[in-house]
């Protein structure tokens, strides 16, 4: 054997009982689990004591914006040391491929706040086959941190096929977005994401997105959407996704399950009901969601999806021009923008967390409230030339959760973890770099929200199983060996909201196809991450 990890308490990934045993790895997969009383006891090159050690499957974010992160850094800590093996990019129906030069422009603009402006990545791809192909060879051709699936973003394809208008697509653009879909799924994504509160996603019709919905179900893929509201309307926009994914026969993922805003406290059964309704209907859904309360986006994501049309120069020029700028904020601060789920936006749950332009730093870490009553002016007048100076490229943290709206969901038989991590910005949301060691620290051990097992299980084989990941997600014979190690007493999030980047602690060893990207708690200099390309139907 390459290794033996000795005397380990196995967390298997099923949600079954742990037990104690022995596990070998032999070329990048588990070769042997041998428990006390099974005879001979395997030897290996290496032996790792892991007495008083948790072993379970590599965490899969099912949730991740590390689109460039994986390709700008190759120590990827906020990921590795949290144990995460593989991600799941291209969210919310924004991301780098498929594209030509000038909705690669496009997009580069407009999620500046989540990526940065990529002037440090050389954008050699276009298609979603280049972009994976480019994540297989990352670093001189020794490949990425931790490994990576990818989801066609809906909105990248109405760039392609439409544009930014604000109307439905003609049945020739129609065609066209379906012939994108199944090329990027051909080419091995797992499933379709949208945005539908971003531009131009948000433009979109439920007849559009159903028959790309038909195209993902033809290739075994599943639906991601960031649905039309997590606020007034969540629970209408929630049944939404459940009634058009069941029409196209389509399984649903749906991202950063969150129900958030006042008018949404306590509700979180209510979204529960309508799934477990769905489900014993026969629908296929999933879900996922990060443990903390605030959320995370970008400062112009919460204007008036008509502020939008056009792109991101038409979206300064109507910021830039007073009469225009003034329906905004009305919008806005008045009648509940659609970019804000229908809720008037408070100023002072709005936290600015990076901004595109350091000469703007001064912003960062306080409230738009806070910032505008220290400059003596309204919280939209300090809006407003923020964006504009900024030219949208600035990140917030959006304080609107309820706790007990996060346990209640995380409970449920269909959750999986996503971090939802943005990794650019001075002062990212700690979820970025805590959100797996939240859930094995905070919920499971010290709140008992969810017992270890039990959580291990909703990082592991569920995401695995939606992926369908054949050899992934549970420690058995013949799987991949990605593998996490960590000490159930005292694995924690060290990130916080004063200081996000804080690497964890408690999760001294993790593997990928049996090599060690952590060790001892410092990560190695091993690139084992690959593309993740979605298993073919049949």
């Amino acid at each position: 054997m390459d290794l033996v990890i000795r005397d380990t308490r196995v967390v298997d990934g099923t949600g079954g009982a742990s037990y104690r045993a022995d596990v070998a790895v032999a070329g990048g997969r588990i070769a042997a689990i041998h428990r006390e009383g099974d005879g001979r006891r395997p030897g290996g090159s290496r032996v790792l004591n892991a007495h008083g050690l948790a072993l379970a499957p590599g965490f899969i974010d099912m949730h991740a914006h590390s689109d460039l992160a994986l390709l700008r850094d190759p120590g990827h800590e906020a990921k590795a040391a949290q144990g995460v093996t593989l991600e799941v990019v291209g969210q919310d129906g924004l991301s780098y491929a498929p594209v030509d030069d000038r909705t690669l422009a496009e997009v580069r603009t407009q999620i500046t706040g989540w990526n940065g402006d990529g002037h440090d990545i050389d954008f050699t791809w276009r298609s979603v086959g280049e972009y994976l192909d480019r994540l297989d060879h990352g670093f001189g051709g020794k490949g990425i941190a931790v490994n990576a699936a990818y989801l066609v973003p809906q909105g990248s394809v109405r760039m392609l096929a439409v544009g930014w208008e604000r109307r439905a697509a003609t049945a020739e653009e129609t065609g066209r977005m379906k012939r994108l879909v199944a090329e990027g799924l051909e080419q091995g994504a797992v499933g379709l994401s949208s945005g539908l509160t971003y531009t131009p996603g948000m433009y979109a019709t439920d007849a559009e997105l159903t028959e790309l919905c038909r195209v993902v179900a033809r290739y075994g893929g599943y639906y991601c959407p960031h649905h039309r509201s997590y606020g007034a309307d969540a629970l209408r926009a929630y049944e939404e996704m459940v009634t058009l994914t069941r029409e196209a026969g389509c399984a649903l993922h749906l991202a950063h399950a969150v129900m958030n805003f006042d008018v949404n406290k306590g509700r979180a059964p209510e979204l529960l009901g309508l799934l477990d309704t769905a489900l014993a209907a026969g629908a296929d859904i999933s879900l996922d969601t990060y443990p903390y309360t605030p959320g995370c986006t970008t400062l112009v994501a919460m204007l008036p999806s008509w502020a939008g049309e056009g792109g991101p120069e038409a979206v300064l020029a109507r910021l830039r021009d007073d009469a225009t700028a003034e329906r905004i904020r009305r919008a806005v601060e008045v009648e509940g923008a659609d970019g804000c789920h229908g809720v008037p936006i408070d100023w002072d749950t709005v936290e600015i967390s990076g901004v595109a332009d350091p000469g703007l730093a001064d912003h960062v870490g306080r409230s738009v409230a806070r910032c505008a009553r220290e400059r003596g002016e309204e919280p939209w007048r300090t809006a407003r030339r923020l964006l504009i100076e900024d030219r949208l490229g600035s990140t917030i943290l959006q304080h609107v959760g309820h706790e007990e709206n996060v346990r209640t969901i995380m409970r449920h038989p269909v959750h999986t973890g996503g971090s939802d991590g943005i990794l650019h910005g001075e002062k990212p949301h700690p979820r970025a770099y805590g959100t797996f060691p939240q859930y094995l620290g905070r919920y499971a051990r010290e709140l008992g929200v969810l017992p270890l097992e039990e959580c291990v299980a909703h990082l592991t084989s569920r995401p695995a199983a939606r992926l369908r990941l054949p050899d992934r997600g549970v420690i058995r014979p013949g799987f991949r060996a990605d593998l996490v190690l960590f000490d159930p007493e005292t694995v924690a999030a060290g990130a916080t909201f004063e200081a996000p980047r804080t690497l964890p602690t408690g999760i001294p060893y993790v593997l990928i196809d049996g090599r060690f990207v952590m060790e001892d708690g410092r990560r190695t200099d091993v690139l084992a991450g690959r593309a993740v390309r979605r298993t073919p139907v049949g």
